[in-house]
């Protein structure tokens, strides 16, 4: 349900003939780094975006590859990012014996620091246009099938030539939805160490109930280091540290990757998202939700197991759902719809000029009719919603990794391109824990939601179970597989496809039966549904720039985007929220709700409570424009000092996938002074503060 004004703003964007693409007002976009709103910024806010300030900001950004953001914050490798953004490696390194998740955790000294198991950290470091090489490969004469392939070959071949030659992970990103082509060369960490966590009790202080809302009292925080060669990074690029943080009104800055949004699809793609792929998939996170609860409830070491799978179903059940109800309010799409159909009557009055353009909409419609032929199937199937589990995952890599890699590198699979390959493997031969109980739950799930959504007489759904119920079959799977192994996954990944036919491991067996049919319907929407969208959105984005020029901002992609707006406040509920809480407000907020979880507060804080200055601003809200994978990006000051992390959004920001308002909308950021305050009256993390003391200067006192 919409809330208040912000009906009003967008039937104001409708009378005004608004377009996404003209250039961007208020405190819009998700700008690329190499096409920054220079002149947006001077004209409002009188700030020169100079390269020098963009390129500190760039390489001091980092990009987590369990997908989320964060920065460097000292000159020795000191990245900070979110706890649920590290909740993965915390994850992965605890144990029965030490929940890093739910307890915390504090190197006291560099020796204490704990060597993440699979986590990689990624910093921008060159942008190149390869634009014109990725179209030259693509011939007017060619078929679909043949442009798909000749488009995937031509980019694993830059990507690979790339990588050859500066030794960076060279990934070429698609922007406008196919109107260019970026390559993306990042320095790759992958020896990364845990040094602080706090008690997740006081990272997502309130829980699902204060899940994307506002107030927040929430220290989403999580500080790791990397390393080279054994020793920590020396990095030079870094954020310097304000204690004091920025001030109301003030103009800020984010630096992060957002992970995707849809405002620049075409109405009918819309559509298809609200009635078919949003419902889908939020009936599966729904599904998921309540099975992970119930078996979390049965032990604590069972809550312990599944805590990070669950969260990160709840939080993107409220995210979709959210987005969900964005997509069927009729003032969105009406105004939507008045933006495409007004872009489409200025292609038509420059015709023959657009025509292209013009008539690629029934291109993207035809596309998506194909898409709803096969949705079902490629979720089922080459998503693996089917079999719900990391070992089924693993022993597809394994069968796929052998295939493909013993092909040419311009005929392979994207995940299996060379340049990717070194990734590949960190992932695949990780030694995170499995645990047979909770693998077991989840692939009975899948199986049974297979059967329910293709039939039970369905031939490859017969095939797979093999005459055993849903239950019968995943114990026998998981029990009997032999891949928890590493050292079994890579004999069998590198001994190539006759040694991956010809092993007898149940898992891999089941996964031989389904491969066929999930890389056939992987090939129809590639061939029948991707390409052709990548050709028609290219047209529809080279007539627009033609029109517009590109001083405008592509969809997010999961890459390095700047974000920028003003710390402020909103109304709700005839209510004024301030632009920021306080420390003092936690302990507030915890005995309204009478000190019971998720609003109690860990031992920690009650103890600390009378050394705490609890007037200290804790988080605060902005209008900068953020989605999903911006979760751990630092917000910056003129100055390009850290003041702030983003963690969240409110309610009205779930919107923003398809459409950017200010009026209530707000990014949520844990304040810079929250987090001194925090890590020296807390946790006695004087190590860590004094790592950052040369930039920190007291509130108060002058002194560093």
């Amino acid at each position: 349900m919409m809330r208040n004004g912000y009906g009003l703003f967008l039937a104001g964007m409708i009378v005004m003939g608004w377009t996404q693409w003209n250039t961007a007002q208020a405190d819009e976009g998700m700008w690329l780094f190499n096409a920054p709103p220079r002149e947006l910024l001077k004209t409002k806010y009188d700030f020169d975006a100079t390269d020098a300030w963009l390129s500190h900001l760039q390489q001091s950004a980092v990009r987590f590859n369990s997908g989320g953001s964060g920065s460097f914050v000292s000159a020795g490798g000191l990245v900070l990012t979110n706890h649920h953004v590290g909740a993965d490696a915390l994850h992965k390194l605890s144990s029965a014996e030490h929940d890093y998740v739910h307890d915390g955790f504090l190197a006291k000294t560099a020796a204490d620091e704990v060597q993440c198991l699979d986590l990689e950290l990624n910093v921008l470091v060159e942008i190149r246009d390869v634009t014109a090489r990725v179209t030259a490969a693509l011939k007017p004469e060619m078929s679909l099938a043949e442009s798909e392939k000749a488009r995937r070959a031509v980019i694993n071949t830059i990507e690979q030539e790339s990588t050859a030659r500066t030794k960076l992970r060279s990934d070429v990103v698609t922007l406008y939805n196919g109107g260019l082509f970026h390559l993306y060369m990042y320095k790759k960490y992958t020896d990364v160490r845990l040094v602080f966590a706090p008690e997740q009790s006081i990272a997502f202080f309130g829980g699902d109930p204060d899940n994307f809302e506002y107030p927040r009292y929430d220290l989403d925080i999580c500080f790791f280091r990397a390393y080279e060669n054994g020793k920590p990074a020396k990095v030079k690029d870094y954020l310097k540290w304000s204690a004091a943080g920025a001030d109301d009104g003030e103009l800020i800055f984010v630096a992060g990757n957002p992970g995707h949004t849809d405002r620049l699809k075409a109405i009918d793609h819309l559509e298809f998202l609200r009635d078919v792929q949003f419902p889908a998939f939020l009936d599966l996170l729904f599904r998921r939700e309540v099975l992970l609860k119930t078996f979390g409830e049965r032990s604590p070491e069972n809550a312990r197991r599944a805590a990070d799978e669950f969260f990160s179903v709840q939080n993107s059940r409220k995210a979709m759902g959210g987005g969900l109800a964005g997509l069927q309010d009729p003032r969105i799409m009406n105004m939507k719809r008045a933006a495409q159909q007004e872009l489409r009557d200025q292609f038509q009055s420059h015709q023959p000029k657009f025509a292209a353009a013009e008539q690629s909409y029934a291109q993207v419609t035809k596309a998506l009719g194909v898409l709803r032929t096969i949705h079902l199937k490629k979720m089922l199937l080459e998503d693996h919603s089917a079999m719900d589990s990391r070992l089924f995952d693993i022993a597809r890599d394994v069968l796929r990794f052998a295939d493909e890699t013993a092909k040419p590198n311009t005929e392979r699979l994207r995940e299996y391109r060379e340049s990717n390959l070194e990734s590949f493997k960190q992932d695949l031969y990780s030694t995170a824990p499995i645990y047979d109980d909770l693998e077991i739950v989840r692939m009975t799930d899948g199986l049974a939601r297979y059967m329910e959504l293709a039939g039970a007489d369905d031939p490859l759904v017969v095939k797979v179970l093999d005459g055993k119920s849903p239950r019968e079959r995943a114990a026998q799977l998981v029990r009997g597989t032999k891949l928890k192994d590493v050292a079994v996954r890579k004999k069998l990944a590198e001994g190539g496809p006759r040694a991956v036919q010809a092993s007898d491991d149940p898992m891999l067996a089941v996964v031989r039966m389904m491969d066929p049919a999930a890389r056939a319907v992987r090939e129809i929407y590639q061939q029948q549904v991707d390409e052709p969208m990548r050709q028609a959105y290219g047209k529809i984005a080279q007539a627009r720039f033609a029109l517009a020029g590109k001083q405008i901002y592509p969809d997010a992609t999961f890459t390095l985007r700047l974000a920028f707006g003003v710390v402020r406040g909103y109304r709700e509920g005839g209510v004024e929220l301030p632009p920021w809480t306080t420390i003092g407000g936690a302990f507030e907020h915890a005995k309204s709700h009478d000190n019971v979880a998720p609003f109690a507060l860990p031992k920690s804080w009650i103890e600390a409570k009378d050394r705490l200055d609890l007037a200290t601003p804790f988080n605060f809200v902005s209008t900068a424009d953020i989605i999903g994978g911006n979760s751990g990006s630092p917000v910056v000051n003129r100055a390009g000092e850290f003041v702030g992390i983003i963690f969240d959004g409110n309610l009205q920001s779930l919107v923003l996938d398809f459409v950017y308002t200010d009026e209530q909308s707000r990014a949520l950021s844990v304040h810079s002074s929250a987090i001194v305050e925090s890590l020296r009256k807390v946790y006695h993390a004087d190590r860590l503060v004094d790592e950052l003391r040369p930039s920190i200067v007291l509130p108060g006192t002058g002194e560093q």
